[in-house]
């Protein structure tokens, strides 16, 4: 749809957050205020500039879904990606005038599509006259002035990271990732950017960049001894004040952590994993905040700094290009300096405008490359499989993932010490619309079974941590009475605990009674036909995310390793498919476990 200017600017306004700034003027625009006693009765001289945001772009660039191979779509109508954030950018810059405006990113930017993957993994931008990485292209064309590192900036290991760094126009920043050795940053802390004002003296606006420590769990493979990653707090207390002393008049954090301040991974996580609103609370001298990695919606949040009582504010625009946070500043001349008398911030949807086609028509060929490279056909299935009741069923299609899981563990261990213990299997239903098709199965399909980037891991649990495993997964599931009517659309998701943080485990049966409360909820569970002896042993075929602690699930994270693998479980499936050739649920589904109240199935 095409959208005036008028009407663009118009429709963004949030509640306490304006386009149109200060005494009327836009952005970018000098004012005369009529306030007296600055400057012995002379208005003071008045500044406004904005600076935009995304952040958890995930390697989205075109407003597609690669493991669907259709345009995005979600059921609130939301696009995704670069080439639509490059249209909403130009029309702030159009308005505002591009001198008065400032475009930074809170990271997690090179992984999470089938595009960034081809382009880590397939045809990888660090192989020798490798290609340059389609988002690296993107933000370059659209003018980016610096970028936070995420967690999964490290994903694919740090030599294709350092590869993209180079390839970027702009500094990748992480005040808190730092040199093992040295205990310095392995990367820029921070950039400066001079505003231009109409006034003789630039706007100085520091850009301080954190990183999320989770990282050092996460992908440890990657960076143990290389990098050590302390808390956000620390280091933003530690830079910020070096930052005003060099004269910074603004000073924003893009920030690739969450503001909750809490953890998803409990005690493993050493420091708080969403510790942005933390920051803005505890470190003076901070007037904004771009909050990342949480994959929140926040326009506008306040946070009043306890030393100082200053408000900060913050600003955490929607996942994959869905939004554009826009931060104005309001700011005048005081002894000497640009000091911010006022800020706001505001998200712009990126479903009201259409793709920049100088971006889109910038990676066709790349777009084409993998669009072709999803579609290969890998094997066939003798049925249609569905996660559509996965949530609430043991349905084939999760027992596949735990088959392929299971079997890639036994192969790992044949002739070893533990071959000889039975291997179980977790798995999560990732999307609710993942499906492989009666007949031919291609990459996109498998790949859709598995989105993230997990890899394998082998640990050695006893039975009854198993149970305790397994009573702390069924959280997911909001207490119904017998007898009461059970409706899927509210039966899960208990407490907001997302899908992918509930986990069934095959190689054994239990019942699930959502009648009980937490933590009393499993119900015979067995092995080989048997209650599961509590001192028994078991292998247990787990993705990385969980052996190292996401979701804070028990047990698992101090459990001895009996193997890892670095390839990806989707890999591991999509390998498994072609070695088989056809697929036949017949030969591996089976209900392992059900949902239960008082003993009766609910379904």
């Amino acid at each position: 749809m095409s959208l005036n200017r008028r009407a663009f600017l118009g429709s963004s306004a949030v509640a306490g957050a304006g386009v149109a700034l200060a005494g009327g003027a836009g952005a970018g625009t000098a004012v005369a205020s009529e306030s007296k006693g600055r400057g012995h009765g002379r208005p003071p001289k008045r500044y406004s500039f904005t600076v935009m945001g995304t952040t958890d772009l995930h390697g989205n660039v075109f407003n597609w879904d690669y493991f669907t191979d259709k345009e995005f779509d979600d059921s609130a109508h939301n696009d995704v990606g670069l080439a639509k954030i490059s249209t909403l950018v130009n029309r702030i810059r159009e308005d505002r005038g591009r001198r008065n405006t400032l475009l930074i990113d809170a990271g997690d930017t090179i992984q999470g599509t089938q595009l960034s993957y081809y382009y880590a993994k397939i045809d990888p931008i660090t192989a020798k006259r490798g290609p340059v990485h389609p988002m690296a292209q993107a933000m370059n064309r659209i003018g980016y002035d610096a970028a936070a590192l995420g967690n999964h900036e490290f994903n694919y290991g740090i030599p294709v990271l350092r590869k993209f760094e180079e390839q970027c126009d702009f500094p990748l920043l992480g005040a808190n990732a730092l040199d093992a050795k040295t205990l310095r940053p392995a990367f820029a802390p921070y950039v400066i950017k001079r505003v231009r004002t109409p006034h003789g003296r630039d706007v100085r606006v520091a850009v301080l960049g954190l990183t999320n420590p989770g990282i050092a769990i996460w992908d440890k493979a990657n960076v143990s001894g290389k990098m050590v990653f302390p808390g956000l707090e620390e280091q933003a207390a530690k830079w910020v004040p070096k930052l005003r002393s060099m004269g910074a008049d603004v000073v924003i954090v893009s920030a690739h952590s969450g503001s909750s301040g809490t953890s998803s991974y409990g005690d493993q996580l050493p420091y708080v994993e969403n510790a942005a609103g933390l920051v803005a609370e505890q470190v003076p001298g901070i007037d904004a905040i771009l909050v990342g990695h949480a994959h929140a919606e926040i326009p506008e949040y306040f946070v009043t700094n306890k030393r100082t009582g200053k408000r900060v504010v913050l600003s955490e625009p929607l996942k994959w290009g869905q939004r554009l946070t826009l931060f104005d500043f309001d700011l005048v001349w005081e002894k000497g300096r640009w000091v911010v008398e006022k800020a706001g911030a505001s998200v712009l949807n990126s479903n009201t405008v259409e793709e920049d086609p100088r971006i889109t028509s910038l990676l066709a060929d790349e777009h084409r490359e993998v669009v072709a490279y999803v579609n290969q056909v890998i094997g066939t299935s003798v049925a249609a499989m569905t996660t559509a009741d996965a949530p609430w069923k043991d349905e084939p299609v999760i027992d596949l993932i735990n088959l392929v899981q299971a079997e890639t563990v036994k192969g790992a261990l044949a002739g070893g010490e533990y071959a000889a213990l039975p291997v179980l299997s977790q798995a999560a239903c990732f999307s609710r619309t993942a499906a492989i098709p009666a007949g031919e199965v291609t990459i996109k399909d498998a790949a859709g079974l598995y989105p993230f980037e997990n890899t394998l891991e082998a640990r050695l649990l006893t039975g009854a941590q198993l149970k305790d495993y397994l009573e702390y997964s069924a959280r997911y599931y909001v207490q119904t009475a017998a007898g009461a009517p059970v409706d899927t659309s509210k039966v899960t998701n208990a407490e907001g605990i997302p899908d992918y943080n509930y986990d069934v485990v095959s190689g054994v049966t239990y019942d699930i009674d959502i009648a009980k409360p937490v933590g009393s909820r499993i119900v015979g569970l067995s092995f080989g036909g048997a209650p599961v002896d509590p001192a028994a042993q078991f292998v247990f075929a787990v993705n990385n995310y969980r052996a190292s602690g996401g979701g804070n699930f028990p047990h698992v994270p101090g459990a001895k390793q009996l193997w890892a693998n670095s390839d990806e479980i989707r890999n591991t499936i999509i390998g498994w498919v072609k070695a088989k050739g056809s697929v036949d649920p017949a030969e591996f589904a089976s209900v392992d476990w059900r949902l239960t109240r008082d003993g009766v199935p609910v379904f």
